[in-house]
């Protein structure tokens, strides 16, 4: 995996992002959307395409509005403003009631400025005056959403398929999926947590460890970075336990030997061999649920925090837990 993007909590992750992700909603020092990019004027002609169709895709307001309206040369620039900066959540139509009175005329608009909200083809909503723009802001959320609500949908969905990218082991793409997330929302515990994982899971065991240091408390204290930090323990215990190897061997010739198959699980585990790290300790428990007061228990216990309550490996060492513990 590349070095490139910048970790905003010091040192550098890997994963060069390539713009595979946006977000819907903009984010703090996203790059201003194009003035107009979402505003445009219609006809009578037009606004079947314009107004109607569009506003099964997104909600569609549409102002209208007269050249010799003071009033709707007020509201113009904010409305225009607000929808800008929703980048998206809404589109604004503008229509010329000189030119085009035949629409305003069958929605019955007898005073301007207008706007009206359209969804799904229909009128759902409006409101008339020169409005300020908090108030067109209110206005927007009640017909598009809260603010952010497309983006939060976006990054969770993002999350979901960098983890199965994480999984699957393409590295380079779970990461690029977790700097943008961390890009778009920087206190994203899940996002911080997958790219320590994937650090992990290339052996950049210091820099996982210099970017959870690097973090703020109240983002290291969050259950995917603590379980991150969990695993990170995990390992640089595995490191001291001797060589696995050596263990099989001694478990060979003496079987009842439960320290040495107490170490070599949590070698295995890290390594990724979950299930053998796992039928070990249960091997342990069947033979003497008294060694370490219990620590085979606790130790399969931790594993499962670490690995999560829908890994393969969890879902069958819990059941088999079960039949030990309540046979």
């Amino acid at each position: 995996m590349s070095s490139g993007s910048n970790n905003p909590y010091g040192g550098s992750y890997g994963g060069q992002m390539t713009g595979r992700m946006s977000f819907g909603s903009a984010s703090p020092g996203a790059a201003a959307p194009a003035p107009g990019a979402h505003v445009k004027d219609t006809t009578t002609a037009a606004f079947t395409k314009d107004v109607l169709e569009e506003s099964r895709r997104q909600p569609v307001l549409v102002d209208f509005w007269a050249p010799w309206c003071g009033p709707c040369k007020q509201l113009a620039p904010a409305l225009e403003k607000v929808v800008s900066e929703g980048n998206g959540r809404v589109k604004l139509v503008k229509l010329n009631i000189d030119d085009h009175p035949s629409i305003p005329g069958q929605l019955g608009i007898q005073s301007i400025p207008a706007v009206i909200a359209f969804v799904n083809g229909r009128p759902v909503d409006g409101f008339m005056g020169a409005v300020p723009e908090s108030q067109i802001r209110q206005f927007i959320d009640k017909v598009a959403g809260p603010a952010g609500a497309d983006q939060a949908a976006e990054i969770e969905a993002a999350l979901e398929e960098a983890r199965m990218l994480l999984d699957s082991g393409d590295l380079d793409g779970a990461a690029q999926l977790f700097a943008a997330v961390m890009q778009a929302d920087p206190e994203n515990a899940k996002a911080v947590a997958g790219m320590m994982d994937c650090l992990i899971a290339l052996g950049e065991l210091a820099r996982a460890r210099q970017m959870l240091e690097s973090l703020p408390g109240e983002i290291a204290s969050q259950p995917p970075v603590q379980t991150v930090v969990l695993k990170l323990q995990q390992i640089e215990e595995a490191r001291k336990l001797g060589d696995p190897v050596a263990l099989e061997h001694e478990l060979a010739l003496h079987p009842d030997h439960h320290e040495a198959r107490m170490k070599l699980a949590k070698i295995l585990n890290v390594e990724g061999r979950r299930e053998e790290a796992a039928e070990h300790l249960l091997l342990i428990m069947k033979t003497d649920r008294s060694f370490d007061d219990d620590g085979a228990r606790r130790q399969l216990l931790q594993f499962f925090e670490a690995w999560g309550p829908k890994d393969p490996a969890t879902i069958s060492a819990r059941r088999r837990l079960s039949s030990i513990l309540f046979s």
